[in-house]
């Protein structure tokens, strides 16, 4: 006979896959193909008992970060008022050099701050599921940077995309279907060419790409600062970053303590006296 702990323990499992089930479908307006339908039957009761032991629940709120240099791609998952790290994806493949996108045809993964919806989602997708990053965004079109249909999906193949291997896009599309289907209108996918220490802004002093990255690290510092996603805006031919209400801590952004920042500044200075002794 089996212990009865075990049988509960079957239950609730049972149990929770159903309430999952029903609860993140509920929405019509989702779309889902039998790819989509069937990793998020296989795979919602792992990420929901995933989820739990930190604390989360699948459906919740989520936001994603994308650090090119070290091919990762971050979920975090809305807990009370802050984001909490749920998982960090390998990415397999992303195609181009470190910095922005400019033009169709670079094949170049962009760098930026972008936001993705219900229609954003393409469960057909020939690259195994994807969905839009939404590039171009205002800041890229103010200046006139082109091209379009840049995703996160499967396949392992990018020409400007970040391609997942399939076992990962088909957890990442589930957290991504939950969560829409819970409610949330809309999640943030932050793009960045590193992990934006002020080490790594020294180490890449002499890229012409340095005052984009230093607008970016502001949006960068400050979610390490609320551990939530600012409101983004484009001011000044730059991206702006305010507080989403209700303030987390106060209106000002709480500093992240950067050893090496006093470094950076002497870089930095020392650039500006190069190209101005030019």
């Amino acid at each position: 006979m089996f212990p009865v702990t075990s049988i509960l323990h079957f239950l609730i499992i049972c149990l929770l896959s159903l309430s999952i089930s029903g609860y993140a479908h509920a929405e019509v307006n989702i779309p889902r193909s039998d790819i989509s339908r069937a990793a998020y039957q296989r795979l919602a009761p792992q990420l929901e008992q995933e989820m739990q032991n930190k604390n989360l629940h699948l459906g919740q709120p989520i936001f994603m970060r994308i650090f090119k240099e070290e091919n990762e791609l971050e979920i975090w998952v809305k807990k009370d008022l802050a984001y909490k790290l749920f998982k960090t994806y390998k990415i397999c493949k992303y195609s181009g050099k470190l910095g922005p996108k400019l033009k169709e045809g670079d094949e170049q993964s962009p760098e930026g701050f972008y936001t993705v919806s219900v229609t954003a989602l393409n469960p057909w997708s020939d690259f195994h599921l994807s969905f839009n990053l939404g590039y171009p965004n205002e800041f890229d079109r103010l200046h006139k940077r082109t091209g379009g249909a840049l995703m996160v999906h499967g396949k392992c193949a990018s020409v400007g995309c970040f391609a997942m291997n399939d076992f990962r896009i088909e957890e990442i599309y589930t957290i991504v279907d939950a969560s829409l289907s819970a409610g949330q209108e809309q999640f943030s996918v932050h793009i960045f060419p590193f992990r934006m220490t002020w080490d790594k802004m020294a180490q890449n002093s002499k890229s012409p790409w340095v005052p984009f990255w230093e607008n970016l690290k502001q949006g960068y510092d400050f979610f390490q600062g609320h551990r939530a996603p600012p409101q983004v805006t484009v001011e000044g031919e730059q991206y702006a970053f305010h507080t989403s209400p209700p303030l987390l801590f106060g209106s000002d952004l709480t500093p992240v303590p950067t050893p090496n920042r006093h470094e950076y500044a002497e870089v930095t200075k020392k650039r500006a006296k190069n190209r101005s002794a030019l």
